[in-house]
């Protein structure tokens, strides 16, 4: 593993050329150990071969494992059992994989994974459809993937992380900690790395550039059985994860918002064009048929502790109800109704989502 990961270290050395290398030489050691002549024999540019033995010179193998060791990353290649298998599908799969967290030798394979994104500029209405979505779905076993970026990304990572679920982010940059990014979801990706994981295919010390995110889009769409798009606006990054899953052949869901938000253009746009409507989990488990998995709704029954949880279950939907209203409506004191809230989102009943605003998980 070690050559492989110098190897994809040297830019122009990727997935394509790496396989015909391989089955020139043999191993990733003997590519790395191969005289001049050998590697311009080997079927690729002889621009490359130069460039592998100008810059192998620069790299130490062992120096760079330390690295990654001293990171906690794991490296997973395309011959590994848990190398995701859907990926392998995909036109020139990464031939290395970059695993950091709790569960970097996770069989994913044994769980079905749904791609969310969305756009950076959300509404509440976008933050709380993500939310949901992805805590319903994480629920009935389904891996949440994602890019981890501010907006829907990063709330597609929390619902499924309050739901007790997994969840990947798909990074495009390198795992070390001073490249994760964006800097505001640092401590979200801790929390990700202790139920799920932080992938790339870019060795250590490459940084997030506009050039790396298509291939960390690649990534997405490829490793999913689909794409879910919350939220985007007409010219979204997030559609471009979507044109990939159909490349893949992939299915492609997307949330309707209103036709008056620029951040529901693009998704509205998608459902025009034919991707499937997805107003709750329910919708992409039965397209997607995974039915031995118990549905969102049979896994979320509440069962309230006391006559005044009852009262206020009664009231509360997944639409924002203000504390007034629910005193009001409950005919509770107001010290009753805000303990028993509080005690409610202590439990992962109910959410404060601001302003004394409360939705119903």
């Amino acid at each position: 593993m070690k050559f492989l990961n110098a190897l994809n270290k040297i830019n122009g050395v990727g997935a394509q050329k790496t396989r015909l290398l391989l089955d020139f030489f043999g191993s990733a050691e003997n590519i790395w150990k191969a005289p001049a002549g050998d590697l311009r024999k080997s079927g690729i540019p002889e621009k490359l071969a130069e460039k592998i033995i100008f810059e192998r010179d620069k790299i130490n193998p062992e120096e760079e494992w330390e690295k990654l060791e001293k990171e906690n990353i794991k490296i997973i290649s395309f011959t590994d059992a848990i190398y995701p298998k859907l990926l392998k599908e995909i036109p020139n799969p990464p031939h290395i994989i970059y695993v950091k967290g709790a569960d970097s030798y996770f069989d994913w394979n044994n769980f079905p994974m749904l791609a969310i994104v969305g756009s950076r500029k959300f509404t509440q209405y976008g933050k709380q459809v993500a939310e949901n979505i992805a805590r319903d779905l994480a629920r009935t076993g389904i891996i949440i993937v994602s890019g981890m970026a501010i907006g829907i990304d990063a709330f597609a990572h929390r619902g499924a992380l309050d739901a007790g679920g997994k969840t990947i982010a798909v990074l495009g940059s390198g795992l070390e900690d001073n490249m994760i990014g964006p800097k505001v979801n640092y401590n979200l990706s801790r929390e990700i790395m202790e139920n799920g994981a932080l992938i790339s295919d870019y060795p250590l010390g490459t940084s997030a550039t506009e050039g790396t995110f298509p291939a960390r889009n690649r990534l997405m769409a490829g490793m999913t059985l689909g794409t879910l798009v919350i939220e985007a606006a007409e010219n979204s990054g997030s559609l471009i994860t979507a044109g990939l899953a159909l490349e893949f052949n992939r299915e492609v869901f997307a949330v309707p918002g209103p036709i008056f938000s620029p951040q529901s253009e693009g998704t509205n746009k998608l459902i025009q064009a034919g991707a499937k409507l997805a107003a709750s989990a329910k919708d992409i488990l039965e397209e997607l048929k995974i039915e031995e998995r118990k549905t969102a709704e049979e896994v979320k029954k509440i069962i309230p502790a006391s006559k005044d949880e009852e009262k206020i279950l009664k009231i509360l939907s997944h639409e924002p109800t203000h504390i007034d209203n629910i005193i009001k409506l409950a005919k509770l004191e107001t010290n009753v109704a805000s303990s028993t809230l509080s005690i409610m989102e202590m439990k992962g009943i109910v959410k404060n989502i601001g302003g004394q605003n409360y939705i119903i998980l």
